[in-house]
């Protein structure tokens, strides 16, 4: 209806001036013929110009206000001659329209409030506020320092109203021919393909996006690290138990039991089941002798070793406590070399905000092995670092608990144009690996760190939950390239 009324009139008139005009005239809403203009330009029927009008409109307080008045207005007008106290005139008026009506009606020196008291300065006032809003609402112009305030006072808005004059465009005809887009069977039973208009083809358009599985950022860094630990000759620790008992997670690793983080501010403790019956009891032995009076040259910490403590389950705060296990269980056959890694989900309780989340995922190496040092720790992590594209390292001596000596790794960022920490490092004390079996000479080099922070970086993500967690984009998923880090 809207496009035969378009075409139908521009066969005898050369042009529309106004399409809201038009659609007043025809009976026919603005947006459909908006529309039909569109669809007709682009195919050159019409040529349309935009026409684009701004004005000034009421809000809803601004239209309650042109009803009613101001709350300036109304409040002065509340206060009779002689005054009135404070409290009954609060009484009297809307809460919100008293507070803003004080403010405005002070500003502009109507009244004078006291403590308890309220009285009138000037015996008669002029309701400006409401006088503009009318003048508004009925299209008059208002000078643009009135403007101003009133837009400040959010009692106006600017509304801007397009449309379109339109004239023949080069393709003009009374009446759109649709041109068909199929030779149908109907077609060449009735005989009317001979008269058809078919479309032409658009060979350069792109087809429809294809729907299919797309890996998560993460996934794919996770997949890189991965074939770094396989090229390099590690074989990788089974993780698959979230749930761990405290004493693989912190005892048998020569925490003690005091340290702040297996308190329940940095710990997810289990309720059921709350406590593990299966522990090595020989093992058990031996780490609480070393806690409490030390071995191997070593004085231990000196306190009540308690095993409720070690008995108490949890969710793992790091895959160490799965490195604990397998190198437990490599000390009770004849000694091998190994070298293993991890990567998988631990979970602390921390504050969430922009760089931490309640679980993250740790990637673990390390490597046993006789007469091991320092220097061989440095050297794997040049290599293993070098294959993820960070050739520039320092190393920055730290304390773990569990590790001695330990190191901090710092890798410059090129994009950053400064020196970042991207792990943690050390050598696994004789007080963890001699009450496990072990032989004396054989060494243990490990190092840490998270998956979330260098995929952040590569993938320019500044906030972790826009990484991981139920706030993720999935078109960041479908955008996301494979990832590359110099393999």
């Amino acid at each position: 209806m809207a496009e035969d009324a378009i075409l139908g009139f521009l066969q005898n008139k050369d042009e529309i001036p106004n399409s809201e005009n038009f659609a007043l005239d025809f009976g026919v809403g603005h947006d459909e013929i908006v529309n039909v203009i569109r669809s007709l330009h682009g195919f050159r029927l019409v040529d349309a110009q935009d026409i684009r009008r701004e004005r000034w409109v009421l809000t809803e307080e601004g239209k309650t206000y042109a009803a009613v008045g101001s709350p300036e207005f109304q409040l002065f007008s509340a206060v009779p001659p002689e005054g009135i106290a404070r409290e009954e005139l609060q009484k009297k008026m809307d809460p919100a329209v008293y507070k803003i009506g004080c403010q405005q009606a002070i500003k502009n020196k109507w009244v004078e409030m006291a403590k308890t008291h309220v009285s009138r300065k000037v015996q008669h006032a002029d309701d400006k506020v409401k006088d503009l809003l009318l003048r508004i609402q009925d299209g008059e112009a208002v000078n643009q320092e009135d403007i101003d305030a009133l837009k400040r006072r959010k009692l106006i808005i600017q509304q801007v109203w397009k449309g379109f004059s339109v004239k023949k465009g080069p393709n003009y005809a009374p009446k759109r021919k649709r041109a068909a887009t199929d030779l149908t069977r109907e077609n060449l039973q009735r005989g009317d393909w001979k008269e058809l208009e078919f479309k032409e083809y658009n060979f350069g358009a792109k087809g429809q996006p294809v729907e299919g599985g797309h890996l998560h950022p993460l996934l794919k860094v996770r997949r890189q690290i991965q074939m770094i630990f396989l090229y390099m000759g590690f074989e990788e620790m089974p993780t698959n138990n979230f749930v761990e008992s405290s004493f693989w997670n912190f005892d048998a690793l020569f925490q003690p039991q005091q340290h702040p983080a297996r308190d329940s501010h940095d710990t997810f403790f289990l309720k059921v089941p709350s406590t593990t019956k299966m522990l090595p009891e020989d093992y058990v032995e031996r780490v609480k002798e070393i806690h409490e009076s030390g071995g191997y040259q070593s004085r231990g910490y000196g306190y009540d070793w308690k095993r409720e403590e070690a008995n108490k389950n949890l969710l793992r705060t790091h895959t160490t406590a799965v490195s604990s296990r397998m190198l437990y269980a490599l000390a009770q056959k004849p000694f091998v070399p190994k070298k293993y890694y991890s990567i998988d989900r631990v979970f602390r309780n921390e504050a969430v905000d922009r760089t931490h989340l309640a679980e993250f995922h740790q990637i673990e190496g390390l490597i046993c092995d006789r007469g091991l040092t320092l220097g061989d720790l440095i050297g794997v992590l040049q290599d293993f670092f070098s294959r993820l594209g960070m050739s520039k390292l320092r190393f920055k001596p730290a304390y773990n608990p569990y590790t001695e000596p330990s190191m901090e790794i710092f890798s410059y960022h090129e994009g950053f144009k400064k020196w970042v920490e991207i792990g943690n490092s050390g050598m696994f004390r004789p007080e963890m690996l001699l009450p496990m079996g072990l032989p004396e000479d054989v060494r243990v080099i490990a190092w840490g760190l998270s998956l979330e922070r260098p995929t952040m970086i590569l993938n320019g993500i500044d906030n972790i939950r826009d990484l991981f967690g139920p706030k993720v984009d999935l078109g960041l998923i479908k955008r996301n390239p494979i990832c590359r880090l110099g393999l």
